[in-house]
């Protein structure tokens, strides 16, 4: 099984995998899924096409990281940009975003990309595209606004397991750009 976990930068997606992955490894019965950051790969086999100066980001190559991830079936891929790839099923991390745009603030962002991030999560980008790419059979969505990284881990755990229903446009923030 290949499960996305994917969300607005700052949603939590890195955090809450790691605690996923050291419970994976703590249950040690060796059925557990690989955990990829996609990013991680993205920078140290530098698959981007190009910098971009005014975002500060590296333009990925979808195609070369779709095919660094043929091989690979009984993972959990976390990135921004895991939706866009094959996937059973796809967990969408969602924040508030005043409380996003403060945690991309924390962690350096600058002013700009933190509100534009922000203005992203209200308009459920992430979702509407990991909804049109999967359907919503094989949508998760789980909010991780005032949750801590095990609450979110643990909701990551019963998508894996399928032990939770699938869910997605239950979350709304759109009040936020008013």
């Amino acid at each position: 099984m290949r499960v996305a976990v994917t969300g607005t930068p700052g949603t939590g997606k890195t955090t809450a995998t790691e605690r996923l992955e050291a419970t994976l490894e703590d249950a040690n019965d060796g059925d557990e899924p690989e955990v990829v950051h996609l990013n991680e790969i993205l920078e140290d086999e530098e698959l981007y096409t190009e910098v971009d100066a005014d975002r500060e980001s590296k333009i990925a190559d979808l195609d070369a990281l779709s095919e660094w991830l043929a091989d690979r079936e009984d993972v959990v891929v976390e990135s921004h940009l895991a939706h866009h790839f094959d996937a059973d099923r796809v967990a969408v991390l969602r924040c508030e975003p005043a409380q996003l745009e403060e945690r991309l603030l924390d962690r350096g962002e600058s002013e700009a990309k933190a509100r534009e991030n922000a203005e992203s999560e209200a308009l459920d980008v992430v979702l509407a595209e990991a909804v049109e790419a999967h359907g919503l059979e094989s949508v998760y969505e789980i909010d991780t606004t005032d949750r801590d990284p095990e609450a979110v881990a643990e909701e990551l755990a019963a998508v894996l397991a399928g032990d939770r229903e699938p869910s997605a446009g239950e979350v709304d923030f759109v009040g936020y750009l008013e």
